[in-house]
């Protein structure tokens, strides 16, 4: 048993990064919290450095650098929890927010002054070959001339064009994690993106495309991109669409591209299958375990593992190892994904999942890598099988509502006739719900590939990865004029 008095030490708080001198600060404020009454508490430490580049047209016009440092601690009693962030490392300003997050559940520190509490083990360090990451990535001059060369690129390769953006996101950030049950764990990230984006305009004609790359844990990603393959598959795609004639609207087959196309499944079931949603009642599957929910073609699976890709971490942001979660085996719900919360108040175990953009945030389970698994056909069969219908080759925005209703923009379009792709149409919208398409997916070809993506809920803004192989829908609402 470790004993520790009230005051918290001040001599550990003042260093720059986190590590083991952290160790009896946050060993006497998780003390100060348990002796109050909370069954758990657990504290956030965040580091970041962030720098945002944007070109339009042959300019930089905007440069973003900003720099952060903060602590989010959170207290549980029962399956109630409170939350508070502050920007203040000092002893008395962390005490404060702990103070006020045991508030949020009418607790008090008791005036005592010993408090006992078994200690943090070991730290669990998962950055020790991510010191140089910083150091080794683009500096400001070489990003410029990238995405510079990028935008000019464009106007090389484009027809058309009124206008013509590049932009470039690098986020570095340190966290260290410490709670109640003995976690102690640290970690670097890096993230990097990359987007290009056209406007095309001929007349009363107006096309309009983008792509995005993006990874995490590779200082060299911005080095090894290659804008000149980028910037060619953006105006190939501005072209086709240009004249393109408006889509009908109608209920159609359709397949759906790999790579960004999962974004629909990532928006309107994969976040049904959060545990956030089972607290809140909005997901019609919480009851659905071991049942039917999709075709059996359908396996979808949520991991944090796969090497650079966008989603992926070491451990997720409560300072647990990322699992891969297998979602929909052959159309059978499986899994959710859990947090620490989801788990108190649902019972499904946590899988890593528990994220949150920054410190400012409280952890909420989240996906991190959404794909729908490879199947057995080549992309040729699905769009063979098909007399009528629509090939998706790239999407766009859309908006979904918290049971699953979704509607997403075709960026890139074609329609199918006698299983052929047609010529190209624009217009088209996808709109569906998700326990209605999901059954519908007959088919998945042998081709997955993910994209990079950003993705907004409870815990903030936080970096994703979504995915699919080729897929047919046999029957979707298509909207257009």
């Amino acid at each position: 048993m470790v004993l520790f008095i009230e005051k918290i030490p001040e001599k550990d708080v003042a260093l720059d990064s986190f590590g083991c001198h952290w160790q009896t600060t946050l060993e006497s404020l998780l003390a100060r919290g348990r002796s109050a009454g909370a069954d758990f508490v657990e504290i956030f430490l965040e580091n970041v450095d962030h720098l945002g580049l944007l070109a339009e047209q042959d300019s930089i016009t905007s440069v973003s650098p900003s720099f952060g440092k903060g602590a989010g601690i959170r207290v549980f009693l029962g399956k109630r929890d409170g939350f508070v962030s502050t920007n203040d490392l000092s002893a008395n300003g962390l005490s404060e927010a702990l103070d006020k997050a045991l508030g949020m559940l009418s607790l008090q520190v008791q005036d005592s002054s010993l408090f006992s509490f078994e200690g943090l083990g070991d730290l669990t360090d998962f950055s020790t070959q991510k010191k140089l990451w910083l150091e080794n990535c683009p500096k400001l001059k070489e990003a410029t001339q990238t995405i510079l060369l990028a935008t000019d690129l464009l106007d090389k390769k484009g027809k058309h064009l009124q206008a013509r953006r590049g932009s470039y996101s690098r986020i570095w950030q340190e966290v260290l994690v410490a709670a109640s049950d003995g976690t102690f764990s640290k970690d670097i990230r890096l993230h990097q993106s990359i987007g290009v984006n056209v406007l095309a305009a001929d007349r009363e004609f107006r096309s309009s495309i983008g792509r995005r790359y993006g990874s995490s844990d590779r200082p060299n990603d911005l080095r090894e991109w290659d804008p000149d393959l980028s910037t060619r598959e953006v105006c190939e795609s501005a072209d086709k669409m240009l004249y393109a004639d408006y889509v009908e609207a109608g209920q159609l087959p359709a397949v759906l591209a790999n790579k960004f196309g999962g974004v629909i499944f990532h928006e309107a079931c994969g976040h049904l299958l959060e545990t956030t949603q089972i607290e809140r009642g909005t997901t019609p599957f919480s009851e659905k375990i071991d049942h039917q929910i999709a075709n059996t073609a359908v396996t979808a699976i949520d991991e944090g593992s796969t090497d650079g890709a966008f989603g992926s971490l070491s451990m997720d942001d409560e300072g647990m190892k990322p699992q891969k979660t297998i979602l929909i085996k052959n159309g059978v719900l499986k899994s959710f994904l859990s947090d620490r919360a989801g788990e108190l108040r649902t019972g499904h175990p946590r899988t890593g999942s528990g994220r949150r953009q920054s410190h400012t945030f409280a952890a909420a389970s989240r996906m991190r890598n959404t794909y729908i698994a490879p199947g057995k056909y080549n992309p040729e069969d699905l769009i063979s099988s098909i007399d009528n219908g629509l090939y998706c080759k790239s999407m766009g925005g859309g908006s979904v509502g918290p049971t699953g209703q979704f509607n997403f923009a075709v960026e890139e379009g074609y329609l199918i006739k006698n299983g052929e792709l047609s010529k190209p149409v624009k217009g088209a919208t996808l709109i569906g719900e998700a326990k209605e398409i999901m059954p519908r997916i007959s088919m998945c070809a042998n081709d997955l590939d993910l994209a990079a993506g950003y993705c907004g809920s409870v815990s903030g803004n936080i970096n994703v990865t979504v995915g699919q192989p080729h897929i047919k829908v046999d029957s979707i609402t298509v909207g257009g004029r």
